[in-house]
């Protein structure tokens, strides 16, 4: 007869490498506490239902309490024989209390019981996910405000498009990451949810209180169908769903970055704490953290698209392919974290010349806007204004010069609608100190995007 703690109908052990491929254990390992805290709500919920005693649930979750010592000592070793962490934490602790220990599985399943600790896991570390953000946030907006009056050339198609705001880009990216905010603190509440109680997929015979168990464990409800409780795997979908929204918008920072860093645009200069160097070119200060998380963006993609692949057509409740569902999350959890303290430092170290980002708009034509914006508003329709500007563009590329270059009397000959201001509004700090609409690239508006980030972060 089998001595798996399932193995009752068994008259064989199942071959060896079969359960090395089917043990789970090196990966739900990392759900040990949360695995260990699920069975002393549960112990708890027996007792307080009438279904075990009050000493047997000293016992329990005394017995419980060493082995999380245990573990987090570094004093447990798990096997593959036992394969995953219910059957590996249940077999310590029938070591160490005895037969009583087999009563804590009464009304559970495995299918539950693994459900719960996955949802644990994410609710437990999503707080400090969106915490991590928040303070990523707040450094961009302390480099915002120091830089609202840094001009820099916007881009649209990597071209040079119209002067901007240095700290109005730095706030495109705090928009971005404000977005992240909201989905994954949206996402906690598809967490949020207890599916202890649902046991395999039909619920059970004995009188428990999934209510009860779900308020210890600090969750708002449990599911509110038993099929579904074990077989939902949507809030691990959505995580990596946003993971990889989030992983998405530092990848094209990460991208501006290295672009920013180069020789070519020195913009910004890394801290050489965030920076290496080449093994052959003694020269080079390699932007390598940012080369990274672009790297790791396409991995935690590769994570969603997996567990995607892996839930789609699989009929309900549990099935065995549902073991896959948390190395990617894991893994996830495991480099957004880092990424994003990286980035905040990084961020908060590194230099910006503001010299050489006011000279690439000194002499180049983002400038041209502001040309046929002039003529517009003297009543010219706009089209022929664009054409204009765009043929006085061409007189420069032929000349060598730009357009502030041009004398009055060569611009008349375009239009007699010109007059001296027109210098003044070529300027870039005016063309941007002109542009006061909602949201706009105008110094007063991005102080003003500022200042209502700094309200939300003081709350």
């Amino acid at each position: 007869m089998s001595e798996k703690l399932w193995g009752g109908r068994f008259s064989g052990d199942a071959n060896d490498l079969f359960l090395k491929l089917g043990a789970s254990i090196n990966v739900d390992i990392k759900m040990a506490n949360e695995d260990i805290d699920g069975s002393v709500a549960h112990a708890k919920m027996l007792n307080h239902s009438g279904i075990i005693t009050d000493d047997e649930l000293n016992q329990i979750v005394s017995g419980l309490s060493e082995i999380k010592t245990e573990f987090n000592n570094g004093d447990l070793e798990f096997s593959y024989q036992n394969e995953d962490i219910h059957m590996n934490v249940e077999s310590v602790l029938t070591e160490k209390i005895g037969p009583v220990a087999g009563k804590l599985h009464t009304a559970r399943s495995r299918n539950d019981q693994v459900a719960l600790d996955f949802h644990l896991y994410l609710k437990n570390r999503l707080p400090d996910i969106i915490s991590l953000i928040k303070k990523f946030q707040d450094e961009l907006v302390n480099l915002a405000d120091q830089n609202v009056e840094t001009i820099m050339p916007g881009y649209t198609h990597l071209q040079h498009a119209q002067p901007i705001s240095y700290a109005h880009y730095l706030m495109a990216y705090y928009e971005m990451l404000q977005r992240d905010v909201e989905r994954f603190e949206f996402n906690q509440k598809h967490t949020d949810l207890s599916p202890i109680g649902a046991a395999a997929l039909a619920g059970t015979t004995f009188p428990t209180d999934p209510h009860y168990t779900a308020g210890l464990l600090g969750f708002q409800k449990p599911y509110n169908n038993s099929i579904d409780a074990v077989s939902d795997r949507d809030f691990a979908i959505e995580f990596l769903s946003n993971a990889s929204i989030l992983m998405m918008h530092l990848s094209r920072l990460c991208e501006e970055i290295c672009l920013w860093s180069s020789y070519e645009f020195k913009y910004i200069e890394l801290s050489d704490e965030f920076s290496t160097g080449s093994s052959i070119m003694p020269q080079k200060k390699n932007p390598d953290m940012c080369e990274l998380i672009r790297g790791k963006t396409g991995v935690v993609y590769g994570h969603l698209t997996a567990l995607l692949a892996t839930m789609k057509s699989l009929p309900l409740a549990y099935n065995k392919d549902l073991q896959e569902d948390k190395d990617g999350v894991f893994d996830t959890v495991e480099n957004i974290a880092p990424i994003l303290t990286l980035l905040t430092e990084m961020v908060a170290t590194m230099k910006v010349n503001k010299d050489k980002m006011l000279e690439s708009v000194q002499t180049d034509f983002s400038n041209a806007t502001e040309l046929a914006d002039y003529l517009s508003a003297k009543g010219l329709p706009f089209r022929q204004a664009h054409r204009i500007a765009g043929e006085l563009v061409a007189e420069c590329i032929n000349q060598g010069c730009y357009l502030q270059d041009l004398s009055l009397e060569k611009l008349h000959n375009y239009s007699e609608l010109f007059e001296a201001d027109i210098y003044e509004d070529l300027k870039p700090d005016v063309a941007i100190q002109r542009r006061r609409s909602f949201g706009s690239t105008g110094f007063t508006e991005v102080q003003k995007q500022i200042n209502n980030a700094k309200l939300k972060g003081d709350h």
